[in-house]
């Protein structure tokens, strides 16, 4: 079984794919100062919830980009039940090879996405061409609670760096953007998504007791519920970090 397959699985019930609230996400929007006429791009969306909230609260357009076709198909049927296809596009793409048209959206995001260009601060670099002349952008990210996390944990998240929110701001200074508000995950937004994850895998393999990826399936399982309890939630924080561009004398 493909690895995005075992995300799809344990995704069945979740929307928000990422360890948040509606509730925060509307408080995103809201900071970023979305409203109608506003035009949002969201690169790696998943099922569009961000999207959809933020249409249906603030009456913004947007288009988002997703590689996983099996997102793409759920999110665009989510618009079309809501009533929104008019408004929200979904491309089914890459996200890091979608040939956007530079400077043409009021607010760029990228939630939990950033490995589409290796990292926070080349998320940043990207997602600042999209925006007009003083647009916002969005990143969320996770960071770390506190250091050092035990090397057993590092080896395990081999390939991918996690910051801390110093160096995390320092990144977005370097592309010339200053954090201007940040939505900050609590513990129970940590439990909400990745026992989310937990039950949806146990679903799957309640009702699948012959499959021959089962065994798969349970590894994983297994291995998600070892690193969180054992490490991540003590020490991997996350949250949405708003900015714009630094101030000048």
């Amino acid at each position: 079984m493909d690895f995005l397959d075992l995300y799809t699985i344990a995704e069945r019930d979740i929307e928000l794919v990422n360890p948040t609230s509606t509730e925060k996400i509307i408080l995103a929007g809201k900071m970023l100062g979305m409203g109608p006429g506003k035009t949002v791009i969201d690169f790696g969306s998943g099922y569009a919830e961000p999207l959809v909230i933020w249409a249906e609260k603030f009456g913004i357009s947007g288009v988002g980009i997703e590689f996983r076709k099996a997102c793409c198909e759920r999110a665009r049927k989510k618009i079309a039940d809501r009533g929104l296809g008019d408004r929200l596009e979904i491309v089914h793409k890459d996200a890091s090879r979608y040939k956007f048209q530079k400077g043409a959206y009021d607010f760029a995001v990228c939630i939990g996405a950033s490995f589409i260009w290796g990292g926070f601060g080349p998320a940043v670099k990207a997602l600042k061409k999209a925006v007009r002349p003083g647009g916002k952008i969005a990143v969320g990210e996770p960071y770390w609670n506190k250091t050092p996390a035990p090397k057993e944990y590092l080896k395990r998240l081999e390939g991918y760096t996690t910051y801390t929110e110093h160096e995390l701001l320092g990144l977005a200074r370097k592309e010339g953007y200053d954090f201007e508000y940040i939505v900050r995950t609590s513990l129970d937004d940590w439990d909400r998504y990745e026992t989310g994850n937990w039950y949806g895998l146990h679903k799957w393999l309640e009702e699948n007791p012959r499959h021959p990826d089962r065994r798969q399936v349970i590894d994983w399982l297994h291995k998600n519920q070892e690193e969180y309890l054992r490490w991540g939630r003590e020490y991997l924080g996350w949250a949405i970090y708003l900015m714009r561009p630094t101030p000048k004398d």
